[in-house]
């Protein structure tokens, strides 16, 4: 596969706070270096008739215009569509602790992206109200809860999270973007949702309308601020999101890795032919230099278990597709070798296609870290810290350039 003869190419960020920020940021770095384009920014005559959600050709080759973002991916992707270069988004993560943001000039080939701190990050969930909101009927009613600790919890803990990304969605809305529209974007942004009250994964993006399935709706309602806002809203520290849609009633959203880690499908689905996916999440393999989990307690003990549900999901996702190329060439082959009339064999091929959803001309890169790198694992998930923000930036780069380099450009 040659990359440069792929027209559309799009890129997918998953989640995983500011940890995963950093690792696509790199990552970002390592595409530039082998030739790749941003392309971002706002229309300036915009065309009220326009769906975004229709494929549009590059100006170059590779070239993306098509950015899909979940939770910390839906932050970079929103940067990366509204226009802002690598080196600005690097200068928001990284200056954004300390006091040398504020006098921060430096010049770039974009926009200036003013830093990222953590106010902007973690909004105290005011409304949740005093500490005795976590357990408002423990002493007032009786007889004693019963029923063990799950119980407990379920009656005595109503808030909903102990931050909000309120702060996140203003910042988006008042510092990053010049218009709050995705219909305005010069590229195709689509941030990634799961919706609270059901089970549904929620697209939201420039539609012309909002569309849904038993799994999927595709919503054209919200702004890009309150979409990342959403995306972004981890449980159980950050409470679901509320977005008023076009019929005026409020629907809350969460985190958009619970339902889909990778929502490569939507690259595909909306004309992409190169799909370059980006993950920080890889579970932790034993060496001898830091021992077995077991020792660093309950916290890193639930990051292994929770990166291990999140990796068979992805290595799903990647061995469905490849079981479905897999079959797809077998029966092609097959009706070949039994000298199926040509006309024949392209109408059967044509409906098992459609049937299977599998689009023979997309391809899929995957680019995460390696299940050694101990440092990587051991990170923390929200430290703006320019020291490691850095570190996990080069291991981004590096993880990068050793998969493009298996590919010709």
């Amino acid at each position: 596969m040659r990359l440069s003869e792929k027209k559309h190419p799009s890129l997918v960020l998953s989640g995983g706070g500011i940890k995963a920020a950093a690792f696509h940021v790199g990552v970002c770095l390592a595409l530039r270096e082998k030739g790749f384009r941003f392309s971002g920014g706002f229309l300036e005559d915009q065309d009220e008739d326009q769906d975004k959600g229709e494929p549009g050709p590059p100006p170059e080759p590779l070239t993306f215009q098509t950015y899909v973002g979940s939770s910390a991916g839906a932050i970079i992707s929103t940067f990366l569509a509204a226009g802002y270069d690598v080196d600005a988004i690097i200068h928001a993560f990284t200056q954004g602790a300390g006091l040398k943001s504020l006098i921060w000039r430096r010049k770039t080939s974009g926009a200036y992206l003013r830093p990222l701190s953590y106010r902007d990050i973690f909004s105290l969930n005011i409304k949740a109200g005093s500490p005795t909101r976590f357990f408002p009927h423990l002493f007032r009613k009786k007889p004693m809860i019963s029923g063990g600790l799950e119980v407990l919890l379920k009656r005595g803990v109503k808030i909903n999270g102990i931050f909000t990304t309120n702060n996140l969605e203003q910042y988006l809305r008042e510092k990053v973007l010049l218009s709050n529209d995705f219909r305005s974007l010069k590229s195709r942004l689509f941030i990634i949702g799961t919706q609270l009250n059901h089970s549904r994964k929620v697209v939201f993006g420039g539609f012309n309308e909002t569309t849904k399935d038993k799994t999927i709706k595709y919503a054209h309602y919200a702004k890009i601020s309150e979409a990342v806002a959403a995306s972004a809203s981890l449980p159980p520290f950050f409470a679901p999101y509320g977005i008023t849609n076009n019929l005026g009633k409020e629907i809350y959203f969460f985190d958009g890795e619970i339902r889909d880690t990778l929502s490569t499908h939507v690259a595909a689905d909306h004309g992409s032919d190169l799909v370059i996916s980006s993950y920080s999440i890889q579970p932790y393999h034993f060496n001898k230099e830091m021992g077995s989990l077991h020792e660093y307690g309950i916290p890193i003990i639930a990051n292994q278990a929770l990166y291990q549900v999140v990796q068979q999901k992805i290595d799903k996702h990647i061995e469905h597709q490849q079981e479905v190329r897999g079959l797809i060439d077998t029966v092609n082959g097959y009706l070949k070798q039994a000298k199926i009339p040509d006309n024949h064999r392209e109408k059967l091929m044509d409906i098992l296609v459609s049937q299977a959803n599998y689009k023979p001309n997309v391809d899929y890169i995957y680019i995460h870290p390696s299940p050694q790198d101990y440092e990587m694992f051991f990170a923390d998930h929200f430290s703006l810290s320019p020291k490691l923000l850095l570190k996990i930036q080069k291991t981004g780069f590096k993880c990068a350039m050793a998969v493009l380099r298996q590919y010709n450009i």
